[in-house]
């Protein structure tokens, strides 16, 4: 009879234990029908879990493959303005052990465990004793990351705790395989409208560029045929001499100008091709070759001296000493200093001053030797602390009305591309000094040269 009365109230105990899983099965499928963001939901579900197992922490660790990192997401505890952010290696820890091999793993004594990873908890001062940890396996058994629940109150975890975290990490590993489905729908009508714009770009630049090569075959053939009627048969000395001194200005910047719209023209194309395929998630790889960096400052220089010129700002180039040619992607250089001059000419007022100071040094290691210097100074208005904080970051602001923050991010890009530094010095009412500093030559096999 006590056997039977035992059998009964462990079958009342796996029923009332299935009927908190369903629970919470449904509460999270409601919040998956209703939540606007997936952050709100993965939230939810990590607060649920830890309600429903009695646990002090929890935390949700994604893979991210293109740092090859697995990163704290989401956390939830005492630590968790700490641990957020947080990055371990993929095989680290018990988490990584989880990650590896896809199984459950359950820690009564985490520190008897020889995977566990004693480094996280004592950067963060936080003492685990018991812990899970589950793969967050979606339906279609694509493994996401994992979710760990930390320091159960009162009594061990047991086989219905497992269960429902394991049941829960599931519906959030779909959860998150719909959001990135959704993502990539959103991407491609992106993609497509990117792909119009292009189009629209191209369409109305090439009548720019045909005008201004136009333009320069005009000019050219009346220049040639100004010479050669002011012959000193054609008039008087006094008249040659005062259609000469009229036809300079013309003379010594139409092929400057014209230039500077064809190669304006083309950059815009560029860029726009190098949008719509960043849009596609193809970000172009440096493509390295011995460039000559004073000239590409040189063009940057002549490309915004107008823009210069319009708010009476000073702009000059100062090359400390002979250049030595460099290893570098001469487009995303171009890009990048291009944003820094604009953004500096841009902030200054009028009577004050943007120079650019190149420096170069070919013996020795980066960062101290083999290295290209490039600076950019204003004595403009400074940046105020908060921005200066986000500068060359994802977060970065523009204190412009219009402003996006995005040139200082197209900086930093092209910048660790090239596996160099950028330095700030910035005091308000007195100017910004930028300065980046990228390796010349680029493994063994290159050698610094000198171009000219």
């Amino acid at each position: 009879m006590n056997n039977e009365r035992t059998d009964v109230q462990g079958l009342l105990r796996s029923v009332s234990e299935l009927q908190r899983r369903l629970d919470a099965v449904r509460h999270i499928a409601v919040k998956l029908s209703t939540a606007t963001e997936v952050d709100e939901l993965i939230r939810e579900a990590l607060n649920t879990t830890l309600a429903l197992s009695d646990s002090e922490a929890g935390s949700i660790l994604l893979y991210r493959p293109e740092k090859k990192k697995l990163v704290f997401e989401y956390v939830v505890g005492e630590k968790a303005d700490e641990l957020a952010g947080m990055e371990l290696e993929p095989d680290q820890g018990l988490a990584g052990k989880v990650f590896a091999t896809g199984e459950t793993s359950v820690s009564e004594n985490v520190g008897d465990e020889q995977a566990h990873s004693r480094e996280v908890g004592e950067r963060v001062g936080y003492i685990t004793t018991n812990m899970v940890t589950v793969p967050l396996r979606s339906a279609s058994a694509e493994l996401q990351g994992v979710m760990q629940v930390l320091n159960k109150r009162g009594s061990p975890f047991d086989e219905h705790d497992v269960r429902l975290i394991e049941t829960i990490g599931a519906q959030i590993a779909t959860a998150l395989v719909a959001a990135r489905l959704q993502e990539q729908a959103r991407l491609a009508t992106v993609m497509r409208f990117i792909g119009n714009i292009s189009h629209d770009v191209k369409n109305m630049v090439t009548p720019a560029v045909a005008g201004a090569e136009t333009l320069r075959l005009i000019a050219d053939e009346c220049f040639l045929k100004l010479d050669q009627a002011l012959v000193p048969s054609a008039g008087s000395l006094a008249g040659r001499a005062e259609s000469i001194d009229a036809m300079a200005p013309l003379r010594k910047y139409y092929a400057e100008i014209v230039e500077m719209i064809i190669e304006g023209c083309d950059a815009v194309q560029q860029r726009m091709a190098d949008i719509s395929a960043a849009v596609k998630g193809i970000v172009s790889k440096p493509q390295f070759e011995l460039s000559d960096v004073l000239a590409i400052a040189r063009r940057v220089a002549t490309m915004l001296s107008l823009q210069a010129e319009k708010k009476r700002v000073a702009l000059t180039i100062e090359p400390i000493r002979d250049l030595p040619a460099a290893m570098i992607d001469g487009k995303q250089m171009h890009n990048a200093l291009y944003n820094l001059v604009f953004n500096a000419i841009d902030a200054c007022c009028e009577g004050d001053a943007v120079v650019v100071r190149l420096d170069g040094r070919a013996d020795g290691e980066f960062p101290t030797g083999n290295y290209i210097l490039l600076e950019c100074a204003d004595t403009g208005p400074g940046i105020p602390p908060q921005v200066k904080a986000k500068l060359f970051t994802d977060e970065a602001v523009s204190t412009k009305p219009m402003g996006t923050g995005l040139g200082t991010k197209i900086v930093k890009n092209v910048i660790d591309a090239h596996d160099g530094t950028i330095e700030v010095e910035t005091e308000l009412g007195m100017g910004t000094t930028i300065r980046c500093r990228v390796p010349i030559a680029r493994g063994p096999a290159c050698v610094p040269g000198k171009i000219g």
